[in-house]
Protein backbone atom coordinates (compact mmCIF):
# COMPACT_ATOMS: atom_id res chain seq x y z
CA UNK A 1 0.00 0.00 0.00
CA UNK A 2 1.36 3.44 -1.12
CA UNK A 3 2.22 6.40 1.33
CA UNK A 4 0.00 8.96 1.37
CA UNK A 5 1.62 12.87 1.32
CA UNK A 6 0.17 13.07 4.47
CA UNK A 7 1.47 10.08 6.59
CA UNK A 8 5.02 10.40 4.83
CA UNK A 9 6.57 12.93 6.89
CA UNK A 10 5.07 11.24 9.57
CA UNK A 11 7.46 8.43 9.22
CA UNK A 12 10.13 10.12 8.16
CA UNK A 13 10.50 11.95 11.22
CA UNK A 14 9.36 8.94 13.25
CA UNK A 15 12.70 7.16 11.57
CA UNK A 16 14.27 10.00 12.31
CA UNK A 17 13.76 9.97 15.91
CA UNK A 18 14.10 7.10 16.54
CA UNK A 19 17.47 6.62 14.90
CA UNK A 20 18.77 9.66 16.94
CA UNK A 21 17.52 7.84 20.07
CA UNK A 22 19.47 4.31 18.74
CA UNK A 23 22.56 6.97 18.41
CA UNK A 24 22.32 8.32 21.67
CA UNK A 25 21.99 4.99 23.80
CA UNK A 26 24.77 3.13 21.86
CA UNK A 27 27.22 6.47 22.29
CA UNK A 28 26.22 6.23 26.26
CA UNK A 29 27.30 2.51 26.05
CA UNK A 30 30.52 3.30 24.40
CA UNK A 31 31.03 6.12 27.36
CA UNK A 32 29.64 3.65 30.14
CA UNK A 33 32.43 1.12 28.80
CA UNK A 34 35.46 4.21 28.72
CA UNK A 35 34.45 5.07 31.62
CA UNK A 36 34.63 1.47 33.22
CA UNK A 37 38.33 1.04 32.12
CA UNK A 38 39.61 4.65 32.80
CA UNK A 39 37.97 4.13 36.92
CA UNK A 40 39.58 0.62 37.17
CA UNK A 41 42.97 1.93 35.57
CA UNK A 42 42.67 5.05 38.01
CA UNK A 43 42.17 2.54 40.95
CA UNK A 44 45.02 0.22 40.18
CA UNK A 45 47.33 3.06 39.65
CA UNK A 46 46.72 5.23 42.84
CA UNK A 47 46.83 1.96 45.07
CA UNK A 48 50.10 0.94 43.00
CA UNK A 49 51.61 4.15 43.70
CA UNK A 50 51.02 4.06 47.17
CA UNK A 51 52.65 0.17 47.58
CA UNK A 52 55.45 1.84 45.31
CA UNK A 53 55.82 4.06 48.09
CA UNK A 54 56.73 1.13 50.58
CA UNK A 55 58.15 -0.88 48.27
CA UNK A 56 60.63 0.53 45.87
CA UNK A 57 59.55 -0.81 41.90
CA UNK A 58 62.94 -1.71 40.73
CA UNK A 59 63.14 -4.47 43.53
CA UNK A 60 59.58 -5.10 43.26
CA UNK A 61 60.35 -5.88 39.53
CA UNK A 62 63.55 -7.39 40.06
CA UNK A 63 63.31 -9.64 43.00
CA UNK A 64 63.13 -13.42 43.22
CA UNK A 65 61.40 -14.04 46.14
CA UNK A 66 57.63 -13.37 47.12
CA UNK A 67 56.66 -13.66 50.55
CA UNK A 68 54.41 -10.71 51.89
CA UNK A 69 53.87 -12.37 55.18
CA UNK A 70 57.67 -11.87 55.99
CA UNK A 71 56.96 -7.87 53.47
CA UNK A 72 59.27 -9.84 50.76
CA UNK A 73 57.79 -8.51 47.69
CA UNK A 74 59.58 -9.90 44.76
CA UNK A 75 57.12 -10.69 41.62
CA UNK A 76 59.77 -12.54 39.49
CA UNK A 77 58.41 -16.09 41.26
CA UNK A 78 54.48 -14.99 40.22
CA UNK A 79 55.71 -13.65 36.54
CA UNK A 80 57.74 -16.91 35.79
CA UNK A 81 54.69 -18.96 36.90
CA UNK A 82 52.31 -16.67 34.65
CA UNK A 83 54.64 -17.28 31.93
CA UNK A 84 54.99 -20.92 32.60
CA UNK A 85 51.53 -21.21 32.11
CA UNK A 86 50.81 -19.75 28.95
CA UNK A 87 53.79 -21.26 27.04
CA UNK A 88 52.90 -24.06 28.62
CA UNK A 89 49.01 -24.45 27.38
CA UNK A 90 49.99 -22.31 24.21
CA UNK A 91 52.42 -25.16 23.33
CA UNK A 92 49.07 -27.69 24.31
CA UNK A 93 46.20 -25.47 22.66
CA UNK A 94 47.98 -24.26 19.72
CA UNK A 95 48.53 -27.35 17.58
CA UNK A 96 45.17 -28.84 18.65
CA UNK A 97 43.12 -25.39 17.83
CA UNK A 98 44.87 -24.63 14.66
CA UNK A 99 44.70 -28.74 13.37
CA UNK A 100 40.74 -28.73 14.45
CA UNK A 101 40.42 -25.30 12.58
CA UNK A 102 42.17 -26.60 9.52
CA UNK A 103 39.97 -29.61 9.18
CA UNK A 104 36.89 -27.39 9.76
CA UNK A 105 37.73 -25.20 7.07
CA UNK A 106 39.40 -27.40 4.57
CA UNK A 107 38.21 -31.14 4.70
CA UNK A 108 35.47 -30.82 7.03
CA UNK A 109 31.96 -31.43 5.10
CA UNK A 110 29.32 -29.68 5.72
CA UNK A 111 27.31 -31.91 7.55
CA UNK A 112 30.32 -32.63 9.72
CA UNK A 113 30.95 -29.14 10.49
CA UNK A 114 27.91 -28.24 11.23
CA UNK A 115 28.07 -31.28 13.92
CA UNK A 116 31.64 -30.59 15.30
CA UNK A 117 32.24 -26.82 15.28
CA UNK A 118 29.10 -26.41 18.58
CA UNK A 119 30.64 -29.04 19.85
CA UNK A 120 34.03 -27.31 19.88
CA UNK A 121 32.47 -24.70 21.30
CA UNK A 122 30.88 -26.03 24.02
CA UNK A 123 34.22 -26.75 25.84
CA UNK A 124 34.22 -22.88 25.86
CA UNK A 125 31.46 -23.05 28.78
CA UNK A 126 32.78 -25.56 30.42
CA UNK A 127 33.10 -23.71 34.35
CA UNK A 128 36.87 -23.79 34.55
CA UNK A 129 36.56 -24.65 38.09
CA UNK A 130 35.36 -28.24 36.39
CA UNK A 131 38.58 -28.11 33.97
CA UNK A 132 40.73 -27.30 37.74
CA UNK A 133 39.15 -30.77 39.36
CA UNK A 134 39.38 -32.70 36.35
CA UNK A 135 43.48 -31.69 36.08
CA UNK A 136 44.04 -32.45 39.72
CA UNK A 137 42.00 -35.55 40.00
CA UNK A 138 43.02 -36.81 36.81
CA UNK A 139 45.75 -35.55 34.73
CA UNK A 140 48.10 -35.43 37.41
CA UNK A 141 47.53 -38.53 39.46
CA UNK A 142 46.85 -40.86 36.43
CA UNK A 143 48.45 -39.44 33.26
CA UNK A 144 51.69 -37.51 34.85
CA UNK A 145 52.75 -39.14 37.71
CA UNK A 146 52.35 -42.88 36.19
CA UNK A 147 54.53 -41.38 33.09
CA UNK A 148 56.96 -39.90 35.19
CA UNK A 149 56.89 -40.79 38.44
CA UNK A 150 55.51 -39.65 41.57
CA UNK A 151 58.40 -38.73 43.46
CA UNK A 152 59.39 -36.46 40.25
CA UNK A 153 55.35 -34.89 40.02
CA UNK A 154 53.75 -32.82 43.02
CA UNK A 155 50.30 -33.41 43.75
CA UNK A 156 50.22 -29.52 42.37
CA UNK A 157 51.83 -28.34 39.44
CA UNK A 158 52.67 -26.55 36.41
CA UNK A 159 52.26 -29.11 33.60
CA UNK A 160 48.28 -30.00 35.01
CA UNK A 161 47.17 -26.58 35.25
CA UNK A 162 48.97 -25.99 31.44
CA UNK A 163 47.49 -28.89 30.13
CA UNK A 164 44.32 -27.81 31.47
CA UNK A 165 44.24 -24.20 30.16
CA UNK A 166 45.55 -25.58 27.07
CA UNK A 167 42.31 -26.95 26.58
CA UNK A 168 40.16 -23.78 27.23
CA UNK A 169 42.45 -22.38 24.73
CA UNK A 170 41.74 -24.28 21.43
CA UNK A 171 37.98 -23.51 21.15
CA UNK A 172 39.38 -19.78 21.31
CA UNK A 173 41.84 -20.39 18.59
CA UNK A 174 40.04 -22.46 16.22
CA UNK A 175 36.96 -20.92 16.05
CA UNK A 176 38.48 -17.79 15.09
CA UNK A 177 41.09 -19.38 12.94
CA UNK A 178 38.22 -21.51 11.12
CA UNK A 179 36.26 -17.86 10.70
CA UNK A 180 39.97 -16.39 9.37
CA UNK A 181 40.91 -19.45 6.73
CA UNK A 182 36.76 -19.79 5.58
CA UNK A 183 36.96 -15.72 4.66
CA UNK A 184 40.15 -16.41 2.10
CA UNK A 185 38.54 -16.36 -1.01
CA UNK A 186 38.07 -19.74 -3.15
CA UNK A 187 39.34 -18.13 -6.05
CA UNK A 188 43.05 -18.31 -4.46
CA UNK A 189 42.55 -22.66 -4.02
CA UNK A 190 41.10 -22.87 -7.53
CA UNK A 191 44.30 -21.27 -9.08
CA UNK A 192 46.16 -23.27 -6.57
CA UNK A 193 44.50 -26.12 -7.83
CA UNK A 194 44.49 -25.17 -11.06
CA UNK A 195 48.36 -24.99 -11.06
CA UNK A 196 48.36 -28.87 -9.84
CA UNK A 197 48.99 -28.40 -5.72
CA UNK A 198 47.52 -30.61 -3.56
CA UNK A 199 45.12 -30.17 -0.92
CA UNK A 200 47.76 -30.04 1.64
CA UNK A 201 49.90 -27.79 -0.44
CA UNK A 202 46.79 -25.68 -0.89
CA UNK A 203 46.27 -25.19 2.89
CA UNK A 204 49.51 -24.58 4.08
CA UNK A 205 50.92 -22.56 1.06
CA UNK A 206 48.13 -20.73 0.43
CA UNK A 207 45.49 -20.94 2.91
CA UNK A 208 47.15 -20.29 6.24
CA UNK A 209 49.86 -17.22 5.11
CA UNK A 210 46.31 -15.67 3.46
CA UNK A 211 44.64 -16.12 7.18
CA UNK A 212 47.84 -15.27 9.10
CA UNK A 213 46.24 -11.87 10.46
CA UNK A 214 43.32 -13.70 11.77
CA UNK A 215 44.99 -16.76 12.85
CA UNK A 216 47.76 -14.34 15.44
CA UNK A 217 45.08 -12.95 16.56
CA UNK A 218 43.76 -15.58 17.84
CA UNK A 219 46.64 -16.49 19.37
CA UNK A 220 47.28 -13.58 20.78
CA UNK A 221 43.64 -13.56 22.33
CA UNK A 222 44.63 -17.44 23.65
CA UNK A 223 47.79 -16.19 25.45
CA UNK A 224 45.70 -13.08 26.90
CA UNK A 225 43.48 -15.54 28.03
CA UNK A 226 46.18 -18.22 29.35
CA UNK A 227 47.70 -15.08 31.59
CA UNK A 228 44.11 -14.31 33.03
CA UNK A 229 43.44 -17.96 33.92
CA UNK A 230 42.40 -18.22 37.87
CA UNK A 231 40.13 -21.01 39.09
CA UNK A 232 42.28 -23.63 36.97
CA UNK A 233 45.83 -22.72 38.04
CA UNK A 234 44.70 -22.04 41.77
CA UNK A 235 43.29 -25.72 41.31
CA UNK A 236 46.08 -27.57 39.28
CA UNK A 237 49.33 -25.61 39.75
CA UNK A 238 48.80 -24.43 43.68
CA UNK A 239 49.93 -21.49 45.38
CA UNK A 240 53.74 -21.91 45.83
CA UNK A 241 55.13 -18.96 44.38
CA UNK A 242 58.69 -20.08 43.47
CA UNK A 243 61.06 -19.22 40.65
CA UNK A 244 61.05 -22.54 38.46
CA UNK A 245 61.42 -23.71 35.10
CA UNK A 246 60.26 -27.08 36.21
CA UNK A 247 56.72 -27.84 35.07
CA UNK A 248 56.71 -30.58 38.25
CA UNK A 249 56.97 -28.41 40.39
CA UNK A 250 54.31 -26.07 42.51
CA UNK A 251 53.52 -22.46 41.31
CA UNK A 252 51.40 -19.52 41.79
CA UNK A 253 50.80 -17.63 38.90
CA UNK A 254 49.48 -13.48 38.94
CA UNK A 255 45.94 -14.33 39.35
CA UNK A 256 46.59 -17.10 41.75
CA UNK A 257 47.70 -14.86 43.96
CA UNK A 258 45.28 -12.11 43.53
CA UNK A 259 42.42 -14.98 44.34
CA UNK A 260 44.31 -16.18 47.43
CA UNK A 261 44.76 -12.76 48.99
CA UNK A 262 41.61 -11.59 48.57
CA UNK A 263 39.88 -15.01 49.88
CA UNK A 264 41.70 -14.88 52.67
CA UNK A 265 42.61 -12.05 55.66
CA UNK A 266 44.27 -8.68 54.20
CA UNK A 267 43.15 -5.70 55.82
CA UNK A 268 41.98 -2.14 53.91
CA UNK A 269 44.92 -0.13 53.88
CA UNK A 270 47.80 -2.69 54.99
CA UNK A 271 51.02 -3.25 52.67
CA UNK A 272 49.85 -6.55 51.66
CA UNK A 273 46.15 -5.14 50.44
CA UNK A 274 48.11 -2.80 48.18
CA UNK A 275 50.23 -5.40 46.77
CA UNK A 276 47.33 -6.92 45.33
CA UNK A 277 46.39 -3.52 43.05
CA UNK A 278 49.99 -3.42 42.76
CA UNK A 279 49.78 -7.19 41.05
CA UNK A 280 46.78 -6.37 39.55
CA UNK A 281 48.12 -3.42 38.06
CA UNK A 282 51.36 -5.50 36.77
CA UNK A 283 48.77 -8.17 34.74
CA UNK A 284 46.47 -5.36 33.69
CA UNK A 285 49.30 -3.60 31.71
CA UNK A 286 50.22 -7.47 30.36
CA UNK A 287 46.93 -7.77 28.80
CA UNK A 288 46.44 -4.48 27.57
CA UNK A 289 50.02 -4.69 25.57
CA UNK A 290 49.07 -8.38 24.55
CA UNK A 291 45.44 -7.30 23.19
CA UNK A 292 46.87 -4.12 21.24
CA UNK A 293 49.61 -6.65 19.99
CA UNK A 294 46.54 -8.51 18.45
CA UNK A 295 45.39 -5.32 17.20
CA UNK A 296 48.25 -4.37 15.51
CA UNK A 297 48.91 -7.87 14.45
CA UNK A 298 45.53 -8.25 12.35
CA UNK A 299 45.93 -4.23 10.68
CA UNK A 300 49.78 -5.47 9.73
CA UNK A 301 48.92 -8.28 8.23
CA UNK A 302 45.26 -8.20 7.06
CA UNK A 303 45.14 -9.13 3.37
CA UNK A 304 42.41 -7.31 1.47
CA UNK A 305 40.50 -9.32 -1.34
CA UNK A 306 38.81 -7.83 -3.87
Amino acid sequence: MALTSSTAPLQVRHSRRSDRIATAVFFLCAIVSILVVASIALVLISETFRFFQTVPIGKFLTGTEWAPQTGTYGVLPLVSGTLMIAVGSLAVGLPLGLGAAVFLSEYASQRVRRLLKPTLEILAGVPTVVVGFFALNYLTPKLLRPIFGADRVFVFNAAAGAIAVGLLLVPIIASISDDAMRAVPSSLREAAYGMGASKRVVTLRVVIPAAFSGIAASVVLAVSRAVGETLVVSIAAGNTPRLTANFFDSIQTLTAYIAQTVSGESAAGTLRNQSLFAVAALLFATTFVLNMTSVWLVRRFREVYE
